[in-house]
Protein backbone atom coordinates (compact mmCIF):
# COMPACT_ATOMS: atom_id res chain seq x y z
CA UNK A 1 0.00 0.00 0.00
CA UNK A 2 1.01 3.68 -0.15
CA UNK A 3 -1.06 6.69 0.98
CA UNK A 4 -1.50 9.74 -0.96
CA UNK A 5 -1.19 11.55 2.24
CA UNK A 6 2.23 9.97 2.78
CA UNK A 7 3.79 10.87 -1.06
CA UNK A 8 3.07 14.39 -0.17
CA UNK A 9 5.33 14.36 2.96
CA UNK A 10 4.64 10.56 1.74
CA UNK A 11 -25.00 -7.03 18.31
CA UNK A 12 -25.25 -10.46 19.57
CA UNK A 13 -26.96 -12.53 16.56
CA UNK A 14 -28.95 -16.24 16.68
CA UNK A 15 -28.88 -18.05 14.27
CA UNK A 16 -32.54 -19.65 13.60
CA UNK A 17 -33.59 -18.86 17.33
CA UNK A 18 -31.19 -21.08 18.81
CA UNK A 19 -28.15 -19.96 20.93
CA UNK A 20 -25.03 -21.50 20.87
CA UNK A 21 -23.47 -23.89 23.03
CA UNK A 22 -20.11 -23.10 24.56
CA UNK A 23 -18.89 -26.47 23.62
CA UNK A 24 -19.78 -29.33 21.77
CA UNK A 25 -20.56 -33.01 22.59
CA UNK A 26 -17.04 -34.21 22.37
CA UNK A 27 -15.32 -30.90 23.93
CA UNK A 28 -14.54 -33.55 26.85
CA UNK A 29 -12.60 -36.51 24.24
CA UNK A 30 -9.79 -34.45 23.57
CA UNK A 31 -11.30 -31.79 21.77
CA UNK A 32 -11.74 -27.98 22.07
CA UNK A 33 -12.53 -24.63 20.63
CA UNK A 34 -9.99 -22.87 18.37
CA UNK A 35 -8.79 -19.92 19.15
CA UNK A 36 -10.56 -16.38 18.25
CA UNK A 37 -7.62 -14.76 17.20
CA UNK A 38 -3.67 -16.01 15.56
CA UNK A 39 -1.79 -14.42 18.37
CA UNK A 40 -0.31 -11.02 16.24
CA UNK A 41 0.11 -8.59 18.81
CA UNK A 42 -1.38 -5.68 16.82
CA UNK A 43 -4.51 -7.31 16.08
CA UNK A 44 -5.12 -9.56 18.61
CA UNK A 45 -8.90 -10.80 17.54
CA UNK A 46 -7.82 -10.74 13.57
CA UNK A 47 -7.85 -14.37 11.79
CA UNK A 48 -8.06 -17.34 13.96
CA UNK A 49 -6.98 -20.67 15.75
CA UNK A 50 -7.92 -24.29 15.14
CA UNK A 51 -8.02 -24.49 11.17
CA UNK A 52 -6.74 -23.70 8.02
CA UNK A 53 -8.40 -22.54 4.72
CA UNK A 54 -7.40 -23.31 1.24
CA UNK A 55 -10.08 -21.95 -0.62
CA UNK A 56 -12.66 -19.17 -0.61
CA UNK A 57 -15.31 -19.06 -3.39
CA UNK A 58 -17.95 -16.03 -3.29
CA UNK A 59 -21.22 -16.87 -4.83
CA UNK A 60 -23.05 -12.70 -4.77
CA UNK A 61 -25.50 -11.13 -5.89
CA UNK A 62 -25.47 -6.72 -5.58
CA UNK A 63 -27.92 -4.14 -6.07
CA UNK A 64 -26.05 -0.81 -6.63
CA UNK A 65 -30.10 0.96 -6.10
CA UNK A 66 -30.73 -0.65 -2.70
CA UNK A 67 -26.92 -1.51 -1.75
CA UNK A 68 -27.95 -4.77 -0.68
CA UNK A 69 -25.54 -7.49 -1.25
CA UNK A 70 -26.72 -11.49 -1.04
CA UNK A 71 -25.55 -15.06 -1.29
CA UNK A 72 -23.22 -17.57 0.34
CA UNK A 73 -19.76 -18.06 1.18
CA UNK A 74 -17.51 -21.71 0.71
CA UNK A 75 -14.63 -22.00 3.19
CA UNK A 76 -12.74 -24.95 2.88
CA UNK A 77 -10.72 -25.76 5.37
CA UNK A 78 -8.59 -28.29 7.20
CA UNK A 79 -8.54 -28.63 10.96
CA UNK A 80 -4.99 -28.21 12.59
CA UNK A 81 -6.79 -29.44 16.05
CA UNK A 82 -9.57 -32.00 17.24
CA UNK A 83 -12.14 -28.51 16.81
CA UNK A 84 -15.14 -28.46 18.64
CA UNK A 85 -16.14 -25.05 17.64
CA UNK A 86 -14.08 -22.57 15.82
CA UNK A 87 -14.62 -18.61 14.64
CA UNK A 88 -14.67 -16.78 11.51
CA UNK A 89 -14.02 -13.01 10.99
CA UNK A 90 -17.23 -11.55 10.08
CA UNK A 91 -18.65 -7.82 10.14
CA UNK A 92 -20.96 -8.25 7.54
CA UNK A 93 -24.99 -8.66 6.94
CA UNK A 94 -27.14 -10.37 8.16
CA UNK A 95 -26.57 -14.22 8.41
CA UNK A 96 -29.25 -16.61 7.44
CA UNK A 97 -27.76 -20.37 7.60
CA UNK A 98 -24.70 -21.99 7.73
CA UNK A 99 -23.74 -25.42 7.32
CA UNK A 100 -21.15 -27.69 7.98
CA UNK A 101 -20.22 -30.73 5.43
CA UNK A 102 -23.72 -30.13 4.27
CA UNK A 103 -25.24 -29.68 8.23
CA UNK A 104 -27.04 -26.61 9.39
CA UNK A 105 -25.09 -26.34 12.64
CA UNK A 106 -25.36 -23.62 15.44
CA UNK A 107 -23.18 -20.08 14.77
CA UNK A 108 -23.72 -16.77 16.74
CA UNK A 109 -22.15 -13.61 16.30
CA UNK A 110 -19.79 -12.04 19.40
CA UNK A 111 -18.72 -8.26 18.18
CA UNK A 112 -17.00 -8.90 14.86
CA UNK A 113 -16.72 -13.31 15.24
CA UNK A 114 -18.81 -15.69 13.70
CA UNK A 115 -18.71 -18.33 16.20
CA UNK A 116 -19.84 -21.38 14.67
CA UNK A 117 -20.21 -24.81 16.63
CA UNK A 118 -20.33 -28.29 14.19
CA UNK A 119 -22.80 -30.80 15.51
CA UNK A 120 -19.86 -33.28 15.56
CA UNK A 121 -16.05 -32.39 16.45
CA UNK A 122 -13.55 -32.01 13.50
CA UNK A 123 -10.77 -34.59 13.83
CA UNK A 124 -7.44 -33.08 13.36
CA UNK A 125 -6.25 -32.90 9.57
CA UNK A 126 -9.66 -33.28 8.21
CA UNK A 127 -10.98 -31.59 5.56
CA UNK A 128 -14.46 -29.87 5.82
CA UNK A 129 -16.59 -26.81 4.52
CA UNK A 130 -18.30 -24.07 5.59
CA UNK A 131 -21.01 -22.42 3.57
CA UNK A 132 -22.82 -19.55 4.87
CA UNK A 133 -25.82 -17.57 3.65
CA UNK A 134 -26.17 -13.70 4.22
CA UNK A 135 -27.85 -10.67 3.27
CA UNK A 136 -27.98 -6.99 3.85
CA UNK A 137 -25.90 -3.76 3.32
CA UNK A 138 -22.57 -3.96 4.07
CA UNK A 139 -20.57 -1.37 5.97
CA UNK A 140 -17.39 0.16 5.75
CA UNK A 141 -14.92 -0.66 8.08
CA UNK A 142 -13.50 2.62 10.25
CA UNK A 143 -10.74 2.70 12.78
CA UNK A 144 -9.16 5.93 14.52
CA UNK A 145 -5.56 5.36 13.86
CA UNK A 146 -5.96 3.60 9.98
CA UNK A 147 -8.73 5.32 8.43
CA UNK A 148 -11.19 4.01 6.66
CA UNK A 149 -11.79 0.51 4.42
CA UNK A 150 -13.93 -2.74 3.79
CA UNK A 151 -16.93 -2.69 1.53
CA UNK A 152 -17.50 1.17 0.08
CA UNK A 153 -20.82 2.10 -1.87
CA UNK A 154 -20.35 4.37 -5.01
CA UNK A 155 -23.12 6.42 -6.54
CA UNK A 156 -22.96 3.58 -9.29
CA UNK A 157 -21.57 0.45 -7.44
CA UNK A 158 -19.42 -0.32 -4.88
CA UNK A 159 -15.70 -0.91 -3.92
CA UNK A 160 -14.15 -3.10 -1.38
CA UNK A 161 -10.69 -2.86 -0.41
CA UNK A 162 -8.57 -2.25 2.50
CA UNK A 163 -5.44 -2.70 5.20
CA UNK A 164 -4.61 -4.68 7.20
CA UNK A 165 -8.65 -5.29 7.53
CA UNK A 166 -11.47 -5.38 4.67
CA UNK A 167 -12.90 -8.75 3.45
CA UNK A 168 -14.47 -9.20 6.33
CA UNK A 169 -16.89 -6.48 6.04
CA UNK A 170 -18.55 -8.71 3.64
CA UNK A 171 -17.87 -12.19 3.67
CA UNK A 172 -16.71 -14.29 6.74
CA UNK A 173 -12.98 -15.26 6.38
CA UNK A 174 -9.78 -15.92 8.40
CA UNK A 175 -9.07 -12.34 8.42
CA UNK A 176 -4.52 -12.55 8.56
CA UNK A 177 -2.07 -12.83 5.73
CA UNK A 178 -0.58 -16.05 8.01
CA UNK A 179 -3.78 -18.09 6.66
CA UNK A 180 -3.75 -17.64 2.72
CA UNK A 181 -5.80 -19.05 0.20
CA UNK A 182 -7.68 -19.79 -3.24
CA UNK A 183 -10.10 -17.53 -4.04
CA UNK A 184 -13.41 -17.47 -6.47
CA UNK A 185 -15.43 -14.83 -7.20
CA UNK A 186 -19.15 -15.12 -8.81
CA UNK A 187 -20.85 -11.43 -8.70
CA UNK A 188 -24.41 -10.67 -10.24
CA UNK A 189 -25.25 -7.38 -11.23
CA UNK A 190 -27.49 -5.19 -13.24
CA UNK A 191 -25.77 -5.32 -17.28
CA UNK A 192 -24.19 -2.41 -17.76
CA UNK A 193 -22.01 -2.02 -15.66
CA UNK A 194 -18.55 -4.11 -14.62
CA UNK A 195 -17.10 -6.33 -12.01
CA UNK A 196 -13.41 -6.22 -11.41
CA UNK A 197 -11.58 -8.36 -9.35
CA UNK A 198 -8.55 -10.32 -8.51
CA UNK A 199 -6.81 -13.09 -10.71
CA UNK A 200 -8.08 -14.48 -13.87
CA UNK A 201 -11.80 -13.23 -15.24
CA UNK A 202 -13.88 -16.55 -16.35
CA UNK A 203 -17.15 -17.10 -18.15
CA UNK A 204 -19.38 -13.64 -17.70
CA UNK A 205 -23.63 -14.38 -18.72
CA UNK A 206 -26.35 -12.61 -19.10
CA UNK A 207 -29.94 -13.21 -17.65
CA UNK A 208 -32.88 -10.67 -17.15
CA UNK A 209 -31.67 -7.60 -17.20
CA UNK A 210 -28.50 -9.23 -14.79
CA UNK A 211 -24.66 -10.04 -15.36
CA UNK A 212 -22.59 -12.63 -13.58
CA UNK A 213 -19.02 -12.32 -13.84
CA UNK A 214 -16.59 -14.51 -12.46
CA UNK A 215 -13.14 -14.31 -11.52
CA UNK A 216 -10.83 -16.49 -9.82
CA UNK A 217 -7.08 -16.73 -8.29
CA UNK A 218 -5.47 -19.72 -8.40
CA UNK A 219 -2.30 -18.81 -6.00
CA UNK A 220 -3.29 -18.56 -2.30
CA UNK A 221 -3.46 -15.04 -1.20
CA UNK A 222 -3.99 -13.18 2.05
CA UNK A 223 -7.82 -11.96 3.13
CA UNK A 224 -6.87 -8.07 2.60
CA UNK A 225 -6.03 -8.96 -1.12
CA UNK A 226 -9.14 -9.44 -2.21
CA UNK A 227 -11.21 -6.97 -3.87
CA UNK A 228 -14.00 -6.47 -5.83
CA UNK A 229 -14.63 -3.05 -7.77
CA UNK A 230 -18.48 -2.39 -9.42
CA UNK A 231 -19.58 0.45 -11.51
CA UNK A 232 -19.08 2.23 -14.79
CA UNK A 233 -14.98 1.67 -15.83
CA UNK A 234 -13.26 1.45 -19.17
CA UNK A 235 -12.16 -1.66 -18.92
CA UNK A 236 -9.01 -2.56 -21.41
CA UNK A 237 -8.49 -6.34 -21.80
CA UNK A 238 -5.24 -8.28 -23.59
CA UNK A 239 -2.36 -10.48 -22.64
CA UNK A 240 0.88 -9.69 -21.89
CA UNK A 241 3.60 -12.50 -21.50
CA UNK A 242 0.35 -15.48 -22.23
CA UNK A 243 -1.25 -14.19 -19.51
CA UNK A 244 -4.44 -12.36 -19.53
CA UNK A 245 -3.59 -8.15 -18.49
CA UNK A 246 -6.94 -6.59 -17.58
CA UNK A 247 -6.91 -2.79 -17.01
CA UNK A 248 -9.31 -0.59 -15.80
CA UNK A 249 -10.22 3.35 -15.31
CA UNK A 250 -13.25 4.75 -13.68
CA UNK A 251 -15.23 6.47 -16.72
CA UNK A 252 -15.31 9.81 -14.91
CA UNK A 253 -11.90 10.35 -15.04
CA UNK A 254 -10.42 11.94 -18.53
CA UNK A 255 -10.21 9.46 -21.04
CA UNK A 256 -6.66 8.75 -22.65
CA UNK A 257 -5.45 10.83 -19.57
CA UNK A 258 -2.41 10.32 -17.00
CA UNK A 259 -4.40 7.12 -15.51
CA UNK A 260 -4.87 5.40 -19.39
CA UNK A 261 -1.47 6.14 -19.78
CA UNK A 262 -0.18 4.71 -16.64
CA UNK A 263 -2.35 1.66 -17.31
CA UNK A 264 -0.86 1.24 -20.57
CA UNK A 265 2.51 0.65 -19.00
CA UNK A 266 1.17 -2.34 -16.74
CA UNK A 267 3.08 -4.87 -18.40
CA UNK A 268 6.48 -2.58 -19.36
CA UNK A 269 6.88 -2.32 -15.60
CA UNK A 270 6.41 -6.21 -14.85
CA UNK A 271 8.93 -7.04 -17.56
CA UNK A 272 11.69 -4.41 -15.67
CA UNK A 273 10.81 -5.81 -12.23
CA UNK A 274 11.27 -9.23 -13.47
CA UNK A 275 14.59 -8.44 -13.95
CA UNK A 276 15.34 -7.21 -10.17
CA UNK A 277 13.05 -9.26 -8.42
CA UNK A 278 12.55 -13.17 -10.72
CA UNK A 279 9.44 -14.40 -12.41
CA UNK A 280 6.47 -12.67 -12.11
CA UNK A 281 4.63 -14.98 -9.18
CA UNK A 282 0.70 -14.54 -10.54
CA UNK A 283 -1.50 -15.89 -13.82
CA UNK A 284 -2.79 -12.35 -14.09
CA UNK A 285 -2.29 -8.80 -14.73
CA UNK A 286 -3.64 -5.42 -14.23
CA UNK A 287 -4.78 -2.22 -12.48
CA UNK A 288 -8.08 -0.56 -11.71
CA UNK A 289 -8.40 3.68 -11.08
CA UNK A 290 -10.85 4.23 -8.86
CA UNK A 291 -12.18 8.28 -8.83
CA UNK A 292 -13.34 7.84 -4.44
CA UNK A 293 -12.35 10.94 -2.49
CA UNK A 294 -12.13 8.49 0.41
CA UNK A 295 -9.32 6.22 -1.70
CA UNK A 296 -6.25 8.63 -1.29
CA UNK A 297 -3.78 5.27 -1.21
CA UNK A 298 -3.19 2.57 -3.65
CA UNK A 299 -2.97 -0.70 -2.32
CA UNK A 300 -1.53 -4.00 -3.47
CA UNK A 301 -4.52 -6.04 -4.12
CA UNK A 302 -3.46 -9.67 -5.32
CA UNK A 303 -2.73 -9.59 -9.22
CA UNK A 304 -4.87 -6.41 -10.01
CA UNK A 305 -3.59 -3.24 -7.72
CA UNK A 306 -6.45 -0.86 -7.04
CA UNK A 307 -5.03 3.06 -7.48
CA UNK A 308 -6.38 6.16 -6.03
CA UNK A 309 -6.90 8.94 -8.97
CA UNK A 310 -5.00 11.30 -6.96
CA UNK A 311 -2.31 9.59 -7.97
CA UNK A 312 -2.31 10.79 -11.62
CA UNK A 313 -2.33 14.42 -11.67
CA UNK A 314 1.06 14.24 -13.52
CA UNK A 315 2.56 12.64 -16.15
CA UNK A 316 5.29 11.03 -14.36
CA UNK A 317 3.23 8.81 -12.51
CA UNK A 318 4.75 5.38 -13.12
CA UNK A 319 6.78 5.00 -10.16
CA UNK A 320 3.26 4.29 -8.33
CA UNK A 321 2.49 1.35 -10.19
CA UNK A 322 6.06 -0.09 -10.22
CA UNK A 323 5.46 0.91 -5.69
CA UNK A 324 1.77 -1.62 -5.99
CA UNK A 325 3.47 -4.14 -9.06
CA UNK A 326 6.65 -4.63 -6.63
CA UNK A 327 3.76 -5.95 -3.66
CA UNK A 328 3.24 -8.92 -6.33
CA UNK A 329 6.42 -10.27 -4.93
CA UNK A 330 6.87 -8.52 -1.88
CA UNK A 331 3.66 -8.58 0.02
CA UNK A 332 1.37 -10.64 -1.50
CA UNK A 333 3.38 -14.03 -3.02
CA UNK A 334 5.54 -13.60 -0.01
CA UNK A 335 3.34 -12.37 2.86
CA UNK A 336 3.81 -11.18 6.33
CA UNK A 337 3.60 -13.58 9.11
CA UNK A 338 2.83 -10.76 11.63
CA UNK A 339 2.23 -7.03 11.02
CA UNK A 340 5.09 -6.18 12.84
CA UNK A 341 6.83 -7.90 9.53
CA UNK A 342 5.65 -5.10 7.42
CA UNK A 343 8.42 -3.49 6.29
CA UNK A 344 9.40 -6.61 4.40
CA UNK A 345 6.23 -5.08 2.11
CA UNK A 346 7.10 -1.57 2.01
CA UNK A 347 10.67 -1.43 2.33
CA UNK A 348 10.68 -3.31 -0.99
CA UNK A 349 8.22 -1.53 -2.93
CA UNK A 350 9.60 1.39 -1.59
CA UNK A 351 13.10 0.20 -3.43
CA UNK A 352 11.21 -0.51 -6.42
CA UNK A 353 10.20 3.12 -6.95
CA UNK A 354 14.08 3.92 -6.88
CA UNK A 355 14.97 1.33 -9.31
CA UNK A 356 12.28 2.14 -11.75
CA UNK A 357 12.98 5.92 -11.72
CA UNK A 358 16.74 4.80 -12.49
CA UNK A 359 15.71 2.53 -15.64
CA UNK A 360 13.78 5.75 -16.65
CA UNK A 361 16.44 8.02 -16.75
CA UNK A 362 15.66 9.87 -13.76
CA UNK A 363 17.39 10.33 -10.07
CA UNK A 364 20.18 7.29 -9.23
CA UNK A 365 18.88 4.54 -6.53
CA UNK A 366 22.22 6.09 -4.49
CA UNK A 367 21.01 9.58 -5.07
CA UNK A 368 17.52 8.66 -3.77
CA UNK A 369 19.20 6.88 -0.96
CA UNK A 370 21.37 10.04 -0.02
CA UNK A 371 18.71 12.44 0.41
CA UNK A 372 16.18 10.25 2.28
CA UNK A 373 19.17 9.03 4.10
CA UNK A 374 19.53 12.39 5.13
CA UNK A 375 16.07 13.42 5.99
CA UNK A 376 15.10 10.36 8.25
CA UNK A 377 13.56 10.57 11.42
CA UNK A 378 15.33 7.61 13.04
CA UNK A 379 12.86 7.30 15.68
CA UNK A 380 10.49 5.60 13.36
CA UNK A 381 11.27 2.26 12.98
CA UNK A 382 11.28 -0.26 10.11
CA UNK A 383 10.61 -3.22 12.00
CA UNK A 384 7.94 -3.29 14.57
CA UNK A 385 6.94 -0.13 13.88
CA UNK A 386 3.81 -0.44 16.43
CA UNK A 387 -0.25 -0.43 15.42
CA UNK A 388 -0.23 3.16 14.63
CA UNK A 389 3.50 3.21 12.71
CA UNK A 390 2.10 0.82 10.23
CA UNK A 391 1.72 2.91 7.64
CA UNK A 392 4.61 5.66 8.47
CA UNK A 393 6.96 7.16 7.07
CA UNK A 394 9.67 4.65 9.13
CA UNK A 395 7.98 1.49 7.58
CA UNK A 396 8.82 2.55 4.08
CA UNK A 397 11.52 5.20 3.63
CA UNK A 398 13.19 3.29 6.42
CA UNK A 399 12.39 0.01 5.08
CA UNK A 400 14.21 1.43 1.72
CA UNK A 401 17.11 2.44 3.26
CA UNK A 402 17.74 -0.91 4.74
CA UNK A 403 17.11 -2.78 1.34
CA UNK A 404 20.22 -0.02 -0.46
CA UNK A 405 22.27 -0.57 2.56
CA UNK A 406 22.04 -4.45 2.30
CA UNK A 407 22.66 -4.14 -1.41
CA UNK A 408 25.66 -1.66 -0.41
CA UNK A 409 26.74 -4.40 2.19
CA UNK A 410 27.08 -7.58 0.26
CA UNK A 411 27.15 -6.33 -3.29
CA UNK A 412 24.99 -6.51 -6.21
CA UNK A 413 25.57 -10.21 -6.88
CA UNK A 414 24.67 -11.17 -4.19
CA UNK A 415 22.16 -8.49 -3.21
CA UNK A 416 20.03 -9.73 -6.36
CA UNK A 417 20.44 -13.11 -5.83
CA UNK A 418 19.40 -12.53 -2.04
CA UNK A 419 15.76 -10.87 -3.36
CA UNK A 420 15.21 -13.76 -6.40
CA UNK A 421 16.15 -16.37 -4.06
CA UNK A 422 13.74 -14.67 -0.94
CA UNK A 423 10.92 -14.71 -3.54
CA UNK A 424 11.60 -18.20 -5.35
CA UNK A 425 11.83 -19.78 -1.15
CA UNK A 426 9.46 -18.30 -0.11
CA UNK A 427 6.77 -18.10 -2.69
CA UNK A 428 2.81 -18.30 -1.52
CA UNK A 429 4.28 -18.08 1.92
CA UNK A 430 3.55 -15.88 4.99
CA UNK A 431 7.71 -14.95 6.36
CA UNK A 432 9.57 -12.98 9.34
CA UNK A 433 12.10 -9.99 9.41
CA UNK A 434 14.83 -13.56 10.95
CA UNK A 435 13.39 -15.21 7.82
CA UNK A 436 14.90 -12.72 5.77
CA UNK A 437 17.92 -11.85 7.63
CA UNK A 438 18.91 -15.81 7.88
CA UNK A 439 18.39 -16.27 3.75
CA UNK A 440 20.61 -12.81 3.57
CA UNK A 441 23.25 -14.18 5.36
CA UNK A 442 23.14 -17.75 4.15
CA UNK A 443 23.13 -16.12 0.55
CA UNK A 444 25.82 -13.80 0.77
CA UNK A 445 27.83 -15.71 3.43
CA UNK A 446 27.97 -12.73 5.53
CA UNK A 447 26.85 -12.38 9.43
CA UNK A 448 24.19 -9.79 9.01
CA UNK A 449 21.57 -9.50 11.60
CA UNK A 450 23.31 -7.01 13.74
CA UNK A 451 23.67 -4.75 10.37
CA UNK A 452 20.41 -5.02 9.46
CA UNK A 453 18.68 -4.99 12.75
CA UNK A 454 20.33 -1.43 12.98
CA UNK A 455 19.07 0.03 10.10
CA UNK A 456 15.59 -1.51 10.88
CA UNK A 457 15.42 -0.44 14.68
CA UNK A 458 18.58 1.95 15.87
CA UNK A 459 17.08 5.32 17.14
CA UNK A 460 20.17 6.70 15.44
CA UNK A 461 21.39 7.14 12.01
CA UNK A 462 23.31 4.01 11.23
CA UNK A 463 26.54 4.58 9.37
CA UNK A 464 26.08 4.28 5.50
CA UNK A 465 28.56 0.91 4.20
CA UNK A 466 31.66 2.33 3.32
CA UNK A 467 31.80 5.14 4.90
Amino acid sequence: MIRRSAVAVLAVLTIGGAAACTGSSNAGEGFAPGADGVGDPYFPTYGNGGYDVSGYALTLRYDPGTDKLEGTAKITATATQNLSRFNLDYRGPEISAVTVDGATVESRREADELVVTPKTGLPKGNTFTTVVTYGGVPQPITSPELGTGGWLSTPKGAIALGQPESASSWYPVNDHPSDKATWALEMTVPTGISVLSNGVQGEKTNKDGWTTWRWAESEPMASYLSTVVIGDYRVSTGTHNGKPLVTAVDNTLPRDGNADQAMARTGEVVDFLETQFGPYPFDAYGGIVVDDSRIRYALETQSRPIYGDAFFTSSASEWVVAHELAHQWFGDSVSVAQWKDIWLNEGFATYAEWLWTEHEGGTSVQSAFDRQYEGMNWAEPAYDPGRAGLFGNGVYTRGGLTVHALRLQVGDDAFFRILKEWTTQKRNASATTDDFIALAERVSGKPLREFLMSWLTSKTAPPKPGS
